[in-house]
């Protein structure tokens, strides 16, 4: 900056306004900066969601025939020790259940998939010699998963044709699949819901045992005659011919038509002297359709329930979700009427693509409007070259912000695009501040604007390009939060950093030059005889704003009793800090990670009781969708019966992809365009449980209703975690902790990870008796896997079809509803004779032993729920819950006390302790991360600050205004009854950036006057009025920045802060800061800040 004493000297910002400001090479990097943005904005992928990189692995290993005790002990814990030792695992779930172990391993979020698997599968492989393979430990089966296995498009194949079934659907979801695969982009594609079509062969068991038949006879005469072989060749007249033998079966007559066994005529029998032959069809049923499914997908409307299949179809990291989604579409539109037939329609029951799309043009719009406004801003305050000059600089910004936001490896989407439009205000900044004091300067001096431009951009270059670094400092740490916050709001700070970054080197680069070929310099002076009318109004405007703050800050500076009156001033704003900050403590504010968002979807999970089966379920769903079809918003629902929708990033996180028992359902609801209805998703889901949840009370139903969170999905919104040194203690002490949940007002939604007993028939084999006959225990045991569950013995051969068809051998339906009935099939024996199998087994009725479940290693049960009610905040439920277990282990009414750890994770080993988890974890993670973000960028802004002004205490005025923010942030949320939500907390961080920069240029200009002579106190009011304009001029944009913001669900909060926060803390620092800093250095003889 320049003094009085060097008036020709320039620092680094006016050498660069001076150099720039009429050379050749500035319009070409401004072209340049342009291309750059129309490049990034072409090649940018557009997505709904940031792409966050955490990895997900299930590694299934299975012990079949085991206990889960010996499962946790034999493969649970072994696997758990080795696992742990990756470097990078952030968390190890375990579920050790009958025949085999679920182990769930989550990376530590950034950490490349690749690299993840690669590790996991050396750290596996290298180590099977821990596990007793001998014994029947099977190898792991390993299953990564992440944010790209997410399908971002849904197609349900339904049929209004009654005659259309669902394995006609299935055919028809198994040729698109393969057609929409070629769509470049695309990823895995699946179906859900499909009947797959096998050759039933279905078996009598009278018939079978009268021809003293075998299942052996019947699998080894399919398997014999299904078989093709090359022989060779050989050479005849000079040419070579190929030699094969066999045949495949090929159909239901091939498959009917084989000959099974030959009895021969019983000699002591006069009915028959000749051999009898057995066909197959003599015995079984032969059928070529779907087997009785256990998994059914329905699509409902208002007109009827149909059956349906689901195609869900994922993308390619870094490809573009609209393209990709467009791409499917198009595709199914050209298929139609030839691999679709006209009586099968084609329901959308899911289009991330269309969302995101729909997403990015909104917010590029508001992004223009909020541009657009800011420049209508200067417009009407400095005139129309100005502003002009002001756009081009803030489009310019814009454009080469969004090719740094590509190169840095984000896409477009709703975080991002948040970013820019949150950086608006402060991105205009340093443009209005170098154009408002170019004009100031215009219009006080004749000088030519070639000359006035360097200095009047060097006088406030100094403290512009100090603001800008504080605002840096203030976000730029928020990049760093751990967990999935840190990576999925990223784009916040480093996007409006970055922007930053280019919006100070364009107003020292690009805004000089603009000015000096657009403004239009003043002729005279204000001091001549023949001012012009226009500088006649900055001096009366000038003169206007010095009277102003001559009367406001005067009582302050001048006269005895101004003492009295700084402290009542710091008193009263004392009191105003005080009263905002107990707004939250007493619930006039409300503290909630994220809000609900405006979706157009929510799911309806279903778990019946254990041994449910699926036409049950079916039932269930259907009279549950009854109800929700009479709810207006909502389009068309799928219904899944023992399988599960297409997964999204909530379910991943949840692992719903892995509810496929018989007893489990769930409900896809899809809402109509939220253009088209009045109520936001949050409203119809919560209209609709307690519905829901009466009809599921009456079949003994556990309905839960889960909406698609705003951010990072957790386990479930409350989530407490029951340790205890033993197994009966930890369920008992989860059992009562459920049912205080039950009894907490507004906690719904409870479950329970501590599955109902379920009966199981425990054949036992006489392993003496069987030795003896000489039958295998392994023929015993597949002849009853194969009666009851069916057999898998060939396949027959179709060339129309992709795949071959299973035969699948079992007993017919009514034959395997009773176990006796199973129990009659014969066995040989060594002598030749048949055996039934009730004199092999007897059968005990046994139970189910529950799964055993670990966390890092330790074991616990989980005891989740969801929160209701006027506030929506699971944390007030959990804290609720638990003041009570205080209060019940201070009163000791509870046989056993309870440990509450909020952040610790207990080793179980002593006495009964609850970990609470869910959102409370990524709360708590959220907002200590940004409250250390907080400090760090006040130590980073105090350290800029002393460097600027080499003095300790100056800073301290000029980070004074920081806490002035709170008298604006927390009162606005109790206006508009809004929840303080991370975004909130953003909002905070970021005002202490941009305040700093207002104290910034107050205090500059004071140093600046009282350098030139005048004196301390002239100097304090002459900065509020001559600052004030540019000071109000940024805060406004910031503030038109944020209202275009302010109707977003979950980034309103950060809207709100701004606005309330700017708009508080600007007009208190333009006379707070000056008051102070006159306070503190009233009587030093000697300003040693610049």
């Amino acid at each position: 900056m320049t003094t009085p004493n060097e008036p020709n000297k320039l620092g680094i910002s006016g050498s660069i306004a001076k150099a720039f400001q009429q050379s050749a090479i500035t319009p070409l990097l401004a072209i340049l900066g342009l291309l750059l943005g129309l490049f990034a904005v072409i090649i940018t992928p557009k997505e709904e969601e940031p792409q966050i990189d955490v990895t997900f692995a299930d590694v299934f290993i299975p012990y079949p025939g085991a206990t889960p005790t010996e499962v946790e002990n034999q493969v649970t814990l072994p696997a758990e020790r080795i696992i742990s030792q990756i470097k990078g695992i952030d968390t190890l779930y375990s579920f050790s259940q009958p025949d085999g172990a679920l182990i769930i391993a989550i990376f530590d979020v950034g950490i490349p998939r690749d690299e993840a698997v690669v590790n996991l599968y050396n750290q596996l492989y290298s180590n099977r010699d821990k596990f007793n393979h001998a014994a029947g430990i099977g190898e792991p089966l390993i299953k990564p998963r992440g944010i790209d296995d997410v399908p971002i498009v849904g197609l349900t194949l339904w049929s209004k044709d009654p005659n259309i079934t669902a394995e006609q659907l299935t055919l028809v979801a198994s040729g698109l699949e393969t057609e929409l695969k070629r769509i470049p982009g695309t990823r895995e594609i699946y179906s859900q819901g499909g009947h797959e079509m096998v050759l039933n062969v279905r078996i009598d068991p009278v018939k079978m045992s009268s021809f003293g038949v075998t299942f052996n006879d019947i699998s080894a005469t399919l398997q014999d005659n299904n078989q093709l072989s090359t022989l060779g060749s050989l050479t005849q007249f000079n040419q070579e011919i190929k030699l094969q033998t066999g045949q495949f079966l090929r159909t239901l007559d091939d498959v009917n038509n084989l000959l099974i066994k030959v009895n021969q005529p019983d000699a002591t029998s006069a009915r028959s002297s000749t051999p009898h032959a057995v066909y197959l069809s003599d015995i079984a049923d032969v059928s070529l359709k779907s087997d009785i499914p256990k998994q059914h997908v329905w699509h409902v409307t208002d007109k009827g329930t149909y059956p349906a299949v689901t195609i869900a179809i994922g993308k390619q990291a870094g490809t573009n979700a609209v393209d990709i989604a467009d791409a499917v579409l198009a595709k199914i539109k050209a298929v139609d009427n030839v691999l679709i037939p006209n009586n099968v329609d084609v329901a959308i029951s899911r289009n991330y693509g269309k969302t995101a799309g729909d997403k990015s043009n909104t917010l590029i719009f508001k992004l223009i409007f909020a541009t657009s406004a800011v420049v209508l801003l200067v417009l009407f305050t400095m005139g129309v070259r100005e502003s002009a000059v002001v756009g081009v600089a803030i489009i310019i910004t814009l454009a080469i912000t969004l090719f740094a936001s590509w190169a840095w490896g984000f896409t477009l989407n709703r975080i991002s695009l948040f970013a820019l439009i949150f950086s608006i205000g402060i991105l205009v900044d340093d443009a209005i501040v170098v154009v408002e004091n170019i004009h100031r300067h215009m219009a006080m001096s004749d000088k030519p604007i070639s000359e006035l431009i360097p200095h009047a951009v060097d006088e406030v270059g100094g403290p512009t390009i100090l603001a800008t670094f504080t605002v840096i400092a203030a976000l730029l740490p928020m990049a760093f939060v751990s967990g999935l916050m840190g990576p999925y709001m990223s784009p916040i700070p480093i996007n409006a950093s970055m922007g930053m970054i280019i919006s100070l080197l364009i107003a020292f680069i690009m805004t000089p030059w603009l000015s000096n070929k657009l403004l239009k310099p003043h002729k005279k002076s204000h001091n001549s005889a023949n001012s012009t009318a226009s500088t006649d109004i900055v001096v009366e405007e000038d003169n206007r704003l010095t009277r102003l703050f001559t009367r406001i800050m005067s009582p302050f500076l001048i006269g005895e009793h101004a003492p009295k009156a700084r402290k009542g001033l710091a008193l009263g704003i004392a009191l105003l800090i005080a009263f905002a900050v107990a707004l939250p403590v007493m619930q006039a504010v409300i503290l909630k990670m994220l809000p609900f968002d405006n979706k157009s979807e929510f799911q309806v999970m279903v778990d019946m009781p254990e041994g449910t089966p699926v036409e049950q379920t079916q039932r269930v769903l259907q009279d549950l969708s009854q109800y929700l079809t009479t709810v207006k918003e909502i389009e068309h629902l799928q219904l899944y019966a023992g399988t599960h929708a297409p997964m999204n990033f909530n379910g991943l996180v949840r692992h719903y992809f892995l509810r496929s028992s018989q007893e489990l359902g769930e409900i896809q609801v899809n809402l109509v365009d939220k253009k088209h209805r009045d109520r936001d998703s949050h409203t119809i889901a919560s209209s609709v449980r307690e519905p829901l949840q009466k009809i599921g009370l009456r079949y003994h139903a556990n309905i839960k209703i889960v909406e698609v969170p705003p951010g990072p999905p957790v386990w479930s919104p409350i989530v407490a975690e029951v340790y205890a040194p033993n197994t009966e203690l930890r369920e008992r002490a989860a059992n009562d902790l459920l049912q205080r949940f039950k009894d907490t007002e507004h906690v719904v939604d409870m479950d329970i990870y501590l599955p109902a007993q379920q009966q199981k028939w425990q054949v036992i084999i006489d392993r003496n008796k069987a030795r003896l006959l000489g039958v295998s225990y392994a023929s015993i045991v597949d002849t009853i896997s194969t009666a009851v569950d069916g057999k898998d013995v060939s396949y027959l051969y179709q060339a129309q079809l992709a795949q071959p068809t299973p035969i699948r051998l079992q007993l017919d339906e009514a034959s395997k509803v009773d176990l006796k009935q199973v129990l009659l099939l014969r066995l040989p024996t060594q002598s030749g004779e048949t055996v039934p199998l009730t004199e092999l087994v007897k059968v005990q009725q046994q139970v189910i032993n529950a799964p055993i479940i670990h966390k890092n290693m330790v074991p616990m049960i989980m005891v989740i729920a969801d929160m209701a009610g006027p506030t929506g905040s699971p944390l007030y439920g959990m804290f609720d819950m638990v003041s009570q277990i205080n209060q019940q282990n201070e009163q000791g009414d509870s046989s056993y006390p309870i440990q509450q750890n909020l952040v610790n994770q207990p080793d179980g080993l002593t006495d009964v302790a609850i970990l609470w988890d869910g959102e409370w974890k990524i709360t708590y993670e959220t907002f200590r991360d940004m409250g250390i973000a907080y400090a760090v960028g006040m130590i980073a802004i105090y350290l800029l600050v002393v460097g600027q002004f080499k003095s300790y205490v100056v800073p301290l005025v000029i980070m004074a205004p920081i806490p002035l923010t709170i008298i604006g942030v927390m009162p606005g949320h109790a206006i508009l009854g809004a929840q303080f939500t991370a975004p909130s907390m953003i909002g905070m961080i970021a005002l202490a950036g941009i305040i700093v920069r207002n104290s910034i240029l107050l205090v500059d200009f004071i140093n600046q006057q009282t350098a030139a002579g005048i004196p301390l106190e002239q100097a304090v009011i002459h900065s509020g009025a001559v600052r004030a304009k540019p000071i109000m001029l940024t805060a406004l944009a910031a503030i038109i920045g944020a209202l275009f913001i302010i109707d977003d669900p979950i980034f309103n909060g950060l809207a709100i802060s701004l606005i309330f926060g700017i708009f508080i803390s600007t007009i208190l620092t333009l006379v707070v800061i000056p008051v102070l800093y006159y306070s503190v250095m009233k009587n030093k003889h000697i300003i040693t800040a610049k």
